[in-house]
This record gives C-alpha cells, sequence and structure tokens, in this order.
C-alpha cells in the first residue's frame, strides 16, 4: 500500500537508517523519518497525513531496540524546535527534545531541584511517556501538565490524571506525541543541587557500564509499585540480583553482551545486530524464570521488524 504524504517545513527522508539514531547503534531503516521544524509543523503534517499511516514516535533512542528490518511507517524525531528550557518561579517548563541532563543542570543553575533527572538518559518526552524516575523521584511526583499533538493533528493539553502514571508507565493515548512538559520543582541552593548532582553521576559511573554501548536498564525490578508508579522500598528483589544469581554476568551472543559491571545492562560489545540483543535479553528471560521463578519484564522498548529469518523472542 502506498501513501501520498503531506508536504512540511521541517525534513522528511525517505527509508532512512535509524542505528545512528539509538544509543545501541542497531537497526534497520524507517520507511519515512519526519522532524518537525515546530509543534504547528507536526500538527499540520498528522492532520494531513493518511489515517491509516503508521506513526511512531521516538526520542533520542536511550531506551530502545529497532529490529533489523526497521519501521513500516513515519517516524517522528523532535530535535531543535522542541528542546528550550525556561523557568519561572517553581516551574521549569522544557521542550520534549531537551535532554533530562540538561533539564536538571538548567533547573539548578536557578536553585531548582530537579536533581533526580541528572542521570536518567534520554530526553523529557520519554521521561513523561514513561514515567522516569530515580533516587525515590518520579515524573509523576513533578509534572503539572504535558503538551501533546493527537494522531489527527489536535494540540492537547495532558494533566497527570490524564497520564494514568505507575511504574514506567503512562496511559498516552496511540499516536499522541508529547511536545512540552511543565515541571514543578522544590527550593534549593544553586551549588548544592549542582554538588548533588555530581555525587550521583560518581556513584552511578561507580556502578554502571556508562562508557559502554547501552540503553540503560535492560528489565523491570520485579517489585511492588504503588498506584503512582512509586517503587515499593520495602521490596528488594532486583533484576541485576536475579540474573546474577543465574550465571549470566558477562554472557554474550553473537555482538551482545550483559554486562560484567552491571548485569541488568545489555550491550552492544562490538558489531551487535538487533537480534544478538533482542535473543540474548530472551535467553536471559527464560533462564531468570527457570532459575527463581521470576518473569523479568523488557523495560527497553523493541519495535519494527525483525528480518526474514530473525527471532524476535
Amino acid at each position: 500500500m502506498t501513501f501520498d504524504l503531506p508536504t512540511p517545513r521541517g525534513a522528511l527522508t525517505p527509508n532512512r537508517s535509524l542505528d545512528s539514531l539509538t544509543w545501541l547503534r542497531v537497526g534497520g531503516p524507517a520507511d519515512w523519518l519526519f522532524q518537525p521544524a515546530d509543534a504547528e509543523d507536526l500538527a499540520g503534517f498528522l492532520r494531513e497525513l493518511d489515517p491509516a499511516m503508521p506513526v511512531f514516535p521516538i526520542g533520542v533512542g536511550s531506551n530502545l531496540i529497532v529490529r533489523d528490518g526497521g519501521i513500516r511507517g513515519v517516524v517522528v524525531r523532535l530535535g531543535r524546535g522542541f528542546n528550550a528550557i525556561t523557568t519561572e518561579g517553581d516551574r521549569v517548563t522544557a521542550g520534549a527534545a531537551a535532554l533530562d541532563a540538561h533539564v536538571a543542570r538548567r533547573a539548578a543553575d536557578a536553585g531548582l531541584d530537579l536533581t533526580f533527572l541528572r542521570t536518567i538518559p534520554g530526553s523529557i518526552g520519554g521521561a513523561v511517556r514513561m514515567n522516569a524516575g530515580c533516587y525515590g523521584s518520579y515524573m509523576a511526583d513533578h509534572l503539572i501538565e504535558a503538551r501533546a499533538v493527537t494522531r489527527d493533528g489536535r494540540q492537547e493539553v495532558l494533566k497527570p490524571g490524564d497520564l494514568r502514571f505507575a511504574y514506567r508507565h503512562s496511559e498516552l493515548p496511540e499516536g499522541w506525541i508529547i511536545t512540552e512538559a511543565v515541571l514543578r520543582a522544590e527550593r534549593g541552593d544553586p551549588d548544592a543541587l549542582h554538588r548533588k548532582m555530581a555525587d550521583q553521576l560518581a556513584r552511578r559511573d561507580a556502578t554502571q557500564p556508562t562508557k559502554e554501548r547501552s540503553a540503560g536498564s535492560t528489565f523491570r525490578n520485579p517489585a511492588g509499585f504503588s498506584s503512582t508508579g512509586r517503587e515499593d522500598d520495602t521490596h528488594e528483589l532486583k533484576a541485576w540480583s536475579l540474573i546474577d544469581r543465574a550465571g549470566l554476568r558477562g554472557h554474550s551472543w553473537g555482538g551482545a553482551q550483559m554486562s560484567e559491571k552491571h548485569p541488568n545492562f545489555l550491550l552492544n560489545a562490538g558489531g551487535a545486530t538487533a537480534a544478538d540483543l533482542e535473543a540474548l535479553g530472551e535467553l536471559v528471560r527464560r533462564r531468570v524464570l527457570e532459575e527463581s521463578g521470576h518473569e523479568l519484564q523488557w523495560e527497553v522498548i523493541r519495535v519494527g521488524d525483525p528480518l526474514p529469518g530473525d527471532k524476535q523472542g
């Protein structure tokens, strides 16, 4: 089936390989990659796009495996028109393409505490979509409202209740694309906030393979969580410990490897394909289930089509 595509102001590229747009550096081509100029350009494009054409938004690809056969339809990637960061009073407004780390630093400069974002890879749009969190704080704790463009090209404002946050999850309607978020933050001393973030970075670098090609934590912790998505701190079971107990620290499959430093990090150790990464992840899930009875759930998002003969796990 062929579709006539609208003519936007932003860049629309056919048959665009996505491997360079993901942190794991794997993935086949998108039929089309659309990089809108601004929210109005995005809304107009989606409004005129055939409703049967699939649309998939990506951020900076920090939590994503794109399968080797690529993605059918239009992949939307927000860029410079969506990365502004402003502060006013106790509020921080950030475009969806703004990096979490940049938002944390800019907020700290203004004496606002969003330090939990400093070590979270990715951008604000993905952080809202996945209710990202760290050190006991989650996006659900700070979000005042988010702006989004719907699949049919309307611009909407979403309140936290509309998103029904849960652990690493929100109920964003299918095809909607977050364009901006407004966050509330507590006041703090800028120097103290920057020192706090430096300490967080040092602890992260000591325990995680930050110099390797990964997509962050691969599997969710099999723990209890409240309806707001906050982790039950009394439950200490962690995915990395289950993987370690199953003897899979450092285990490899093709060019993919579970990190020696932190076994819940899936790495492209060199020349991995998306099929390698997914196959190793599914092997880990099977072994952990056999060894402990716990069924690990992917935290990394896997999208697209496998190549003929590849297994999706």
